[in-house]
């Protein structure tokens, strides 16, 4: 059995694996096929690869062509779709509701799809869990990049001239993306609120060392797989009336909210961006999916009224190593999990709780409840 790993478009940072889970895939008697660059902006040579017991592909096309199996990170175009091998198993983020026709092309061409986004959220596949491994360093690195274009400190210092004052966080959306970026902002000391539509996580804020924002916008639930569901229009202006003051108070915004398969929810209006003082700065962590903040774009830094507001859609790319590294090994988990040692290939039992969620398409068809 062969797998490939094929370079990504030429945005995109990270890498799909590294060398040391390229080597767990050859013990597990995978013949691992790498296209011949893939590691150079995370510093990984083709040497490296091949000295994990791997071979190096020159040609991408050959690679879709003959491998069993094809992971990326990130969706396929339809080129790519096109020289899959029939029959074969192609594994990425896809983000199946928005892009159909992605979906119906791989059902045409008879691949078998596993979204990575669809991993179910149970105890059995935390390791396979890309989107909460992804999600976590995009935390992290948010705090950090705030913190590189905030015209002050983080922390509290006490000097000779006076103290100065720790810098105030306002994280809205505790998700994993949120606890990670609470927990960064007060490891560089600085002062922390954060706010979810969800009670139950005030726990886990407090536990981090931030203080919980309670605002009373009626009631409001979770999803099996412990999203926070979607507000209604009302619900969105008594949270947004909530939160205006804390806004106006904050130096540092950093928004996670995210609606799996729609919109991102608009939290952040203009005008409470125009509350808040002269350099302070926003981070729209959902900016790829429509934006919590209003007037952020994909991918560029916007001034507005004196304040920085960063859209930037690959956060993970900002820690790429560590994001590849990962990744990687979500990967590896995810085909380890179902790998028949006897048979040496993968058995693709659609009645199983992961698969059952996960896989898209399969044997030509669109197989997956939740996106037909």
């Amino acid at each position: 059995m062969q797998i490939f790993f094929p370079k990504e478009e030429d945005h995109e940072i990270r890498a799909t694996i590294l060398p040391e889970v390229a080597k767990k895939f050859t013990d597990l008697g995978i013949e691992v096929l790498i296209e011949s660059g893939l590691g150079e902006k995370v510093f990984v040579s083709d040497e490296q690869y091949v000295d994990a017991g791997a071979y190096i592909c020159s040609e991408k096309k050959e690679g879709y062509g003959s491998a069993d199996v094809v992971c990326k990170i990130n969706k396929p175009n339809h080129d790519e779709i096109q020289s899959l091998k029939k029959n074969s198993i192609y594994i990425s983020f896809l983000d199946p509701f928005n892009e159909r026709q992605i979906v119906s092309d791989l059902a045409a061409a008879n691949v078998s799809s596993i979204s990575m986004e669809l991993v179910p959220r149970i105890t059995r596949a935390q390791k396979m869990d890309a989107l909460s491994s992804q999600a976590n360093l995009a935390g992290y690195a948010a705090v950090i990049e705030a913190s590189r274009t905030l015209s002050k400190s983080f922390p509290m210092m006490m000097t000779a001239a006076g103290t100065i004052s720790p810098a105030r966080v306002f994280v809205v959306g505790v998700g994993v993306a949120g606890l990670q970026a609470i927990a960064t902002a007060k490891r560089l000391g600085a002062r922390v609120e954060a706010f979810d539509t969800r009670p139950v996580v005030e726990e886990q804020v407090k536990s981090l060392g931030g203080k919980f924002v309670k605002i009373d916008i009626g009631d409001t639930e979770e999803t099996d797989q412990g999203y926070a569901k979607e507000l209604t229009s009302e619900q969105i202006k008594m949270q947004q009336d909530g939160m205006k003051k804390i806004c106006s108070q904050s130096d540092v915004i950093i928004t996670t909210a995210q609606v799996f398969g729609r919109q991102a929810p608009r939290i952040i209006t203009q005008d409470m961006v125009e509350a808040m003082q002269p350099g302070s700065v926003i981070v729209d962590m959902a900016v790829s999916t429509g934006g919590n903040v209003e007037g952020s774009k994909n991918d560029e830094y916007v001034f507005h009224n004196g304040v920085t507001i960063i859209g930037m859609s690959n956060l993970p790319g900002e820690v790429a190593r560590d994001a590849s590294q990962v990744f990687g090994s979500n990967l590896f988990n995810m085909i380890d999990e179902f790998w028949d040692k006897e048979n040496k290939n993968i058995n693709f039992d659609l009645d199983d709780e992961i698969l059952k969620g996960c896989v898209i398409t399969h044997q030509g068809s669109i197989v997956n409840e939740s996106v037909k």
